[in-house]
């Protein structure tokens, strides 16, 4: 695992390469390296602070922290223009948490240890909010599909985004409360994993190591976003592709290994908050919050994702559920999320 702290010699590469105007697949492709390592430091860092509060919060941290790098890409695609991949990098981004993360931490704990279990009431919350979250999407689809293309109908769709954006942030401020106030008891953690971990590194030099990460990735996302377009058109990938599959799975670095380490440890309650918890916080915060930004800056992004996408999750969702219903896991059932990952990274890949 140490091994993926090589890739830090990409920084100054990816700095050079932006600085002394090499080829855009060249900065594209080492800013993605770069930000690996970097998601990698963000993770290990949180967990760190996560050790000192405890499943709950330390899942809450863990998704937020892991979030930041997906949160930076977006804002510098959004205030660049790139309206379509940056939708398209929050549906990856759900559906990357939902079945690429969560199906690697169910198949690789599953394969290590026989059943795990975890609190499936806490599992069917995030899952029920995730539910929520299509209906905020499928609902500006649905006006879109049935309104006469004029110019009232962007007015509109962009209310109803707007709008839309403030009861999911609502919404996503009560479910804190449920979760570190009212219902705490829910994400104590049912499972208590191999033995208890001690932190490494003290509150201080945790939140440093954070911060300095967050600030380079910062730097690299820049970096990234500038090149997507050469390398959308010299690789032959649409934009849509580069943002659903290729930045979340960039973006996700940090949930892929803390998600998986956990669950090989048979820690699965924080495996699934952080996994699921990722998407729950990408769809009722990150999403409306990019929204209200778009607003801000003069950038017509809404919540009108489209059919394809809001398909796309909606099935990814749907899965997830069923597998969630029972509070136990196997390797069985981490295959079958991937299987479902792989099948719409094709869909996305073959997409016009």
């Amino acid at each position: 695992m140490k091994l993926i702290y090589l890739l830090l010699v990409f920084i100054p590469i990816s700095i050079a390469a932006e600085l002394l105007h090499w080829s855009p697949t060249i900065v594209f492709v080492t800013s993605m390296l770069a930000i690996v390592p970097l998601a990698k430091l963000m993770g290990y860092a949180t967990e760190e602070i996560a050790l000192r509060t405890g499943p709950g919060l330390g899942g809450l941290l863990n998704a937020t922290f892991g979030n930041a790098v997906e949160l930076i890409i977006a804002f510098f695609a959004l205030r660049a223009g790139l309206i379509q991949v940056v939708q398209a990098s929050i549906v990856g981004s759900i559906v990357g948490n939902v079945l690429l993360v969560l199906g690697l931490a169910l198949f690789l704990g599953g394969v290590k240890h026989k059943t795990q279990t975890f609190n499936r009431e806490a599992a069917g919350v995030n899952t029920s909010l995730l539910t929520l979250a299509v209906v905020a999407l499928l609902l500006p689809a649905a006006f879109v599909a049935t309104s006469p293309a004029t110019a009232e109908t962007l007015t509109g769709v962009s209310n109803l985004s707007h709008w839309a954006a403030f009861i999911l942030i609502g919404i996503y401020v009560l479910f804190l409360v449920f979760q570190l106030k009212t219902h705490t008891h829910l994400y104590d953690g049912s499972s208590h994993g191999e033995g208890v971990e001690e932190p490494k590194l003290n509150l201080l030099q945790a939140v440093g190591v954070l911060l300095l990460a967050t600030l380079v990735v910062a730097f690299e996302a820049e970096f990234l976003v500038g090149s997507i377009s050469h390398v959308a058109e010299t690789w032959g990938l649409s934009e849509l592709f580069i943002g659903v599959i290729l930045v979340p799975v960039i973006g996700n670095a940090a949930e892929h290994l803390t998600a998986v380490t956990v669950a090989m440890k048979n820690k699965m309650d924080l495996s699934l908050g952080v996994a699921i918890g990722s998407s729950t916080q990408i769809a009722l915060l990150i999403a409306p919050a990019l929204v209200l930004v778009g607003w801000a800056i003069g950038q017509p992004l809404t919540l009108n994702f489209g059919l394809f996408e809001v398909v796309t999750v909606f099935v990814s969702i749907l899965i997830v559920n069923f597998i969630a219903l029972d509070g136990e896991s196997n390797w069985l059932e981490g295959a079958m999320l991937l299987g479902t990952y792989g099948l719409i990274a094709l869909a996305f890949l073959f997409h016009p």
